[in-house]
C-alpha cells in the first residue's frame, strides 16, 4: 500500500495484518480522491475509522490542511502514528484512540471532508452517519464505503445522498448538505 500522489507520493504505508483488517483498495482510494479532487486542498479531513490512516494521509499528501485520525484499536493507532512519521505529516495530524461516538461527542466539528469505512455489517456506519452529519461543515462532503448489500438512508441530518459509485462488491456513497446539492 502506497500514497498515490502529492507530496508523499510513492511512500510505502504500513498496514495491520489479520482478518479484522480490511484496508481500502488502491483503486477505491483513487476513485474517492477523484471524486473530491478539487475539494481536498486546504481542507480539514476526518478519517473516522482510520485503520492504517491511509485515507487521511492521502488527503494530507494532496494538500489537506489538517487530518483527524480516529480508531478505537491501539494497534491501528500505533500504525497510524508510524505512517504519519514516515510521511512527515505529524504536525498536520491529530490522532485519537477512541470510539467514534466518544470522539464525535467531544468534537464540535468543523470538518470539510469525512471518510467513513467502518467494519462491514456491524451497524456502525448507520450509527455514525447522523453523528458525522452534525460535525461536517455545510459546504463539506461525507464519503461512506460499504458493501453493496448494506443499505443506507437517503438523508442523515441535513446531509442527503448525492451520488453512489460501485466498485465490484463495494459501494462509495457521497452525502452533501441538502442546500448544496447540485
Amino acid at each position: 500500500m502506497r500514497v498515490i500522489t502529492g507530496s508523499a507520493r510513492g511512500r510505502r504505508l504500513e498496514t495491520l495484518e489479520g482478518e479484522d483488517v480490511r484496508p481500502t483498495a488502491d483503486r477505491i482510494k483513487e476513485a474517492v480522491f477523484s471524486i473530491i479532487q478539487f475539494e481536498t486542498e486546504g481542507r480539514v479531513f476526518l478519517d473516522l475509522f482510520a485503520g492504517s490512516g491511509q485515507m487521511g494521509i492521502e488527503a494530507l499528501s494532496r494538500g489537506a490542511k489538517q487530518a483527524f485520525f480516529v480508531d478505537c484499536a491501539k494497534k491501528s493507532i500505533e500504525v497510524v502514528r508510524r505512517n504519519l512519521k514516515a510521511c512527515r505529516f505529524e504536525q498536520n495530524a491529530k490522532v485519537f484512540q477512541t470510539d467514534f461516538r466518544s470522539f464525535l461527542s467531544m468534537n464540535a466539528g468543523g470538518f470539510d471532508i469525512a471518510f467513513l469505512d467502518p467494519p462491514y455489517r456491524t451497524g456502525a456506519l448507520q450509527e455514525a452517519l447522523p453523528l458525522v452529519a452534525g460535525a461536517v461543515n455545510d459546504t463539506g462532503v461525507i464519503i461512506a464505503e460499504n458493501p453493496l448489500d448494506e443499505e443506507l438512508l437517503a438523508q442523515y441530518g441535513d446531509f442527503a445522498l448525492d451520488r453512489q459509485y460501485r466498485y465490484g462488491k463495494i459501494k462509495i456513497s457521497t452525502f452533501r448538505h441538502k442546500d448544496f446539492l447540485q
